[in-house]
């Protein structure tokens, strides 16, 4: 086989220098044809929605904002294992694991437990990874049409365990579902 006759993607193309005639030379043709595109257009469904009004429907693999579990006796799962953050592509994710102390076992399950916890929102791109990486089931992303408020300061971006822990009702809310079922 001649070099000239090989193609790598199998799709060669002959390309022919054939001298233009004076009407393809004034382009009318093809003006003409890119506005037939531009005016139908003008006659196809908006796709546009009137958000207030409007919601639109989410995926069924949609990933909302991140929330750190409690069991049904309202302590933290997380163990600060630190797999959530070996598992981020985008390195969002920073945690601080400490000891508990005697008097703190109705607040943590484990003897170690995550005194820092913080998310960049800046920089997490929403895969899931760190909620597929956490052996205790601890953190997850909820299915919450909110993904991260506008703010103007890069540091209300960085979500810390104030805003990533479920809410203490919401755990007993839970609990008491777990129990009916």
């Amino acid at each position: 086989m001649a070099i000239e006759t090989m193609s790598l993607s199998g799709r060669k193309k002959e390309v022919s220098n054939k001298k233009m005639t004076f009407l393809e030379s004034l382009y009318l043709w093809t003006i003409f044809k890119g506005m037939m595109i531009t005016v139908s257009h003008l006659f196809k469904r908006k796709v546009t929605i009137k958000y207030p009004e409007q919601v639109r429907e989410r995926s069924k693999v949609y990933r909302g904002q991140h929330l750190l579990k409690r069991d049904e006796q309202g302590r933290e799962n997380c163990t600060a294992c630190g797999l959530c953050a070996l598992s981020c592509p985008a390195e969002a994710i920073t945690m601080k694991a400490e000891e508990r102390k005697p008097n703190e076992k109705h607040l943590y399950r484990e003897e170690k437990y995550a005194s820092i916890y913080e998310i960049n929102m800046l920089r997490c791109i929403f895969c899931g990874l760190c909620e597929e990486a956490c052996p205790k089931d601890a953190i997850y992303l909820t299915e919450s049409k909110v993904l991260v408020p506008s703010q103007y300061d890069r540091e209300d971006f960085i979500f810390g365990k104030d805003k990533l822990v479920m809410p203490l009702t919401e755990a007993m809310k839970n609990a008491q579902l777990k129990n009916a079922n």
